[in-house]
């Protein structure tokens, strides 16, 4: 019987590496954002919030990065009629709205990035900044 296994996990470094890419690619496009970068147990490595981004996005920005590598899957996909109770259930820390990308390395989830500030999809678009810089699998359509 085995008792342990290997798994991949997200490092500070990859985290850090992950931000400054979306942190870049919210400059270019011009929509400051809220960027959020967790493992695959919903634990905060990496934040940034850029000149001019909305404060309250912040806790979006978290919520999205948690709920998607939580259920290993982009924010905006879950049940419709599922969102209230997982946002009750979860005490606020789980949603549905866009811009929340699970970070899946060679198959494994090992974290979640999720951006806040801009529309759905700005915020997706910076997101796919993100998963590129550590050649992350892309999961969105």
């Amino acid at each position: 019987m085995t008792v342990t296994a290997r798994s991949l996990k997200l490092t500070h470094a990859g985290a850090l590496k992950a931000l400054a890419a979306a942190a870049a690619k919210a400059e270019e496009i011009g929509v400051p954002q809220n960027v959020s970068i967790v493992d695959e147990g919903g634990n905060l490595l990496a934040f940034v919030r850029t000149d001019g981004a909305r404060l309250l996005s912040r806790e979006t920005s978290l919520s999205k990065a948690i709920s998607a590598a939580s259920h290993r899957q982009p924010t905006g996909r879950l049940d419709g009629a599922a969102e209230m109770k997982l946002a009750v259930a979860s005490g606020g820390r789980l949603t549905n709205l866009p811009g929340g990308l699970p970070i899946v390395i060679d198959g494994v989830c090992v974290g979640g990035v999720g951006v806040g500030s801009g529309t759905g999809a700005e915020d997706v678009i910076v997101a796919r900044a993100a998963l590129a810089a550590i050649g992350a699998d892309d999961q969105t359509p």
